[in-house]
This record gives C-alpha cells, structure tokens and sequence, in this order.
C-alpha cells in the first residue's frame, strides 16, 4: 500500500468513537437528549487533532462501486444499497494512525504513530491465513475467502475499508460479505442498561440446546433484525420440533414396533401418493443446499420442514391404524414410506438439532457411517428386515411449569 503511493503524512482533525473505534464526518453525527454529538450507533465522539498517517481512500470509490455491481458481493441486498449509497455521497481520505496512545502496532519506520485498529484487525484475516507468503498451502486453501460474516454495525470496515485496502495491496478479494441482523428482546434494543440482556446459557438449561438452535436459525431470515420472545420460541418447540417432527416419527415407529415386531416392513406396491411424498423427501437435500448457498437458513429449514408437514398430512390421509385387518400389506408400505421420509428428515436436521436427529436415527437403527447426506435420497434406502428398538419421544413438548405458591 506504501509503496503504491496510497499512504501520506498529513494531519488528522475530526470526531473519534473511542467505543466504536472509528471516525465520523460532521453530517453523520446525531444529538443526544443531553444535547452531545453521538455517532450513529449512539455512541459518544471526541474531536480529535493529531498528525496521522492517511490512506488513500478517495482513490477507490469507483473502483468500489462497480465491485457493488458484481451479484451477491454485498449481501443482503439492503446492505449493498446502504454501502453504495455511502460511497456514492464521495469518500474521504482515511486516518489510519493515533498518535494519542502508546498500545497497539507501530507504524513501520514511524514508532511514535500506532496503526488505527481496523487497519490492524482487518489483516488478520490475510494473515492468519499465511499472509505475506501467498503461495503457501494454507493461503492458497483459504484465500480468497468465500464469505466474510459479520454484525451490520461493522459493514462499513469489511464492504468500504477491507476491499480498497486489499486492492490497493493487489491481493484478491472476498467473494462475498454478508451482513446479519440484530436481535431485540420484546421489541427493545438488547442492552445492560435496560436489564433485558438474554442469558443464553439460561435458555439452553430451560429449553435445551437443539430447540434454541432451531428457533434462532429458523424464526428470523438470516441478515434481517429479529425479535426474541419466548412465546414465540415455546411455540416453534411445540409446533414444529413437538408435535410436526416428534409426533411423527413416535406415531408412525410405534406403530411399526406394536404391528410388526418393531422389524422394519417390505413395501409392496407404491401408490402415487407413495411415490409423491418420497420425492418431496428425496429432493429437499438440493432445495437446503441451494438455500444455504443464499445464506437463507431460514428458509433451507423452511424446505426440510414442509417435507414433515406433507408427511403427516401423508399418513392422516392413509389411516394405517386402519389398515391393520383390512390390507396388513398396505399398512407396512405406508409405515415404510413414512419411516423411510422420517429417516432423510433426520439426516438433514443434524446440522440445526444434532442430537434429536441422533436419536431418530438411532430409533430407525441407521449405521453411524451412513449418517452423510450422501445417504439421503432413493440409493439408500431404509433396508428391509432391519430390527428397530423401541421408539421413545425425542422432541418434548415443553410446558412452562406452575408458579409455586
């Protein structure tokens, strides 16, 4: 970057966030109650004047926008048009050393000059991949990376600074930076001043580990703010874990164990309605995988789930319980069928719910080394003859327990 001529001497005067380590211009501060400048994020500013070290930053706008214009570099498509509009109001040349503290990394030939942090910390990223040796295996595994995920409030570092840096030092860029949301606790800002900060480790020890994983990947699409209640956390619980996934897979390999001898049955003749579901079951691994490939996990979660809906609405249709004196050999196909859809559902919610889906492979006797999603899908089917223990509830239904008098 020195070398190219993208570093200068000059003088700094302008507002400083000490809290959140950055630099603000005049018409982006905001007044506080007490009639204080405060950055946008509310945070407090002090104006500063000290000689510093510039970057050349105005040099890249264009070069910057027309990176904006590549599909998905910015992600989602509101933080591209947040950045971008940013950049187009005109880029200032950047400060990126303090002289006012002695803590951090020296200016290189210049001691008495600290490298301004994001300067610092943005290259952690090239470095701990093996930077300056870039032909080294490491680098070459790693860089470019595929995705930079980060907070919305630090976008402006890792979409703006993070990019002209690296082309002014000719190295290649990120494929992609994907900005996520928020969350606010009943519709307020999370904070210790107003004592709703949320105790994870609390959550978990009340409604387990794989329950709160689902809710948070599932309840708010990925880069959106979201809002956490946990009447809304209690409700995906019971209705997707409880009653959708566990209601299904108890019902239908109960049946099997009482019917059957808990062996797992032949399927005789497919109906259309058979072979519909199956498909449905089968296809949702590349429905999934295209979603993540978005960063929509809600929404990879969304395509595995209508799958357990299609299924109960599946096996209410067929009435197995019925079937038992009238056609025993159409009861074991839709009990097949049924636990041959619970098997690839588990096989795709290992990810979110681990160690639900380990338990309902577990029930269906599914190997340990055929726990891949490259056993999903029709070429690995549930194998006939196959003894299954007796099935017990993986996903409870979770009751708040009663106040104590």
């Amino acid at each position: 970057m020195a070398d190219k001529g993208d570093i200068y001497l000059d003088s700094y005067a302008g507002w400083y966030s000490v809290r959140d380590e950055a630099f603000y211009g005049e018409d982006e501060l905001k007044e506080s109650p007490s009639g204080d400048k405060i950055a946008p994020t509310g945070a407090p500013v002090e104006w500063v004047e000290e000689p510093s070290y510039f970057f050349r930053l105005s040099a890249y706008q264009d070069k910057l926008l027309e990176l904006y214009d590549q599909p998905g570099f910015i992600r989602p498509e509101s933080r591209r048009n947040e950045v971008a509009s940013f950049v187009k109001g005109g880029l200032r040349d950047l400060s990126i050393s303090r002289t006012t503290f002695n803590w951090g990394v020296p200016v290189p030939g210049d001691p008495d000059h600290i490298v301004y942090v994001w300067l610092d910390a943005l290259t952690n990223y090239i470095a701990a991949a093996g930077y300056p040796d870039a032909e080294s295996e490491l680098f070459e595994k790693f860089w470019p990376a595929d995705v930079h995920v980060i907070g919305k409030d630090i976008l402006r570092f890792h979409a703006v600074y993070w990019p002209a840096f690296l082309l002014s030092a000719g190295i290649e860029l990120p494929s992609q930076v994907f900005a996520h949301g928020w969350w606010t606790n009943e519709g307020e800002k999370i904070s210790k001043s107003l004592g709703n900060v949320i105790d994870p480790f609390e959550l978990v020890d009340t409604y387990g580990l794989d329950p709160v994983r689902y809710f948070l990947l599932r309840e708010v699409p990925f880069g959106n703010d979201g809002d956490f209640s946990k009447t809304a956390l209690v409700n995906r619980i019971n209705s997707d874990l409880a009653n959708d996934l566990g209601n299904l897979a108890q019902r239908s390999l109960s049946m099997l164990n009482k019917n059957l001898g808990g062996i797992v049955p032949e399927p005789k003749k497919l109906l259309p309605q058979d072979k519909a579901i199956l498909a449905q079951a089968d296809a949702a691994l590349d429905l999934a995988r295209g979603h993540m490939e978005d960063r929509a996990l809600h929404k990879a979660l969304g395509a595995i789930w209508d799958v357990v809906a299609e299924a109960n609405r599946y096996f209410a249709g067929e009435e197995p319980w019925a079937l038992k004196k009238t056609d025993p050999d159409r009861m074991g196909t839709v009990l097949y069928v049924t636990a041959e859809v619970v098997r690839n559902v588990a096989l795709l919610a290992q990810p979110v719910v681990p160690a639900g889906a380990a338990k309902l492979l577990d029930v269906l006797a599914v190997p340990e080394e055929e726990r891949s999603f490259a056993f999903c899908g029709s070429d690995h089917r549930l194998k006939v003859g196959t003894e299954l223990p007796k099935p017990a509830p993986v996903f409870p239904r979770y009751v708040e327990p009663e106040a104590s008098s």
